[in-house]
């Protein structure tokens, strides 16, 4: 199996062809279902301290690594129902946020970026 999105982006269009799942993707669809993979990823962390959510055990990782899947795989199929690049769009977005968040006023600021 490769190693890159778009034939991932092209294994999960085969997996829910073969299935006649197609019917139920809509970006819709898939952005509500990507929405409740966020909250269970987001819910093996929920009342750990900050220190506990960096030293997860082994099946905790794997929990985690499986939840962090289903909401990888749901935003790919989101992309691409919506013809997004989504690498371009993430390399867009980080000259973005640089611009925004300038690194000499990352640092010891008082200014909030808000200010900016």
């Amino acid at each position: 199996m490769n190693n890159d999105l778009p034939s991932l982006t092209q294994s999960l269009h085969d997996f829910a062809t073969a299935r006649n799942w197609e019917q139920f993707h809509s970006p819709k669809n898939l952005a509500s279902a990507l929405s409740v993979e966020a909250a269970e990823l987001l819910e093996h962390f929920q009342w750990l301290t900050e220190e506990q959510s960096r030293n997860l055990s082994a099946p905790k990782t794997a929990e985690v690594a499986a939840e962090a899947a289903d909401v990888l795989l749901y935003l790919l199929q989101l992309c691409d129902k919506l013809n997004i690049d989504l690498l371009a769009a993430a390399r867009s977005k980080l000259i973005v946020n640089g611009e925004k968040y300038p690194v000499d006023r990352a640092h010891g600021s008082s200014k909030k970026y808000t200010d900016l």
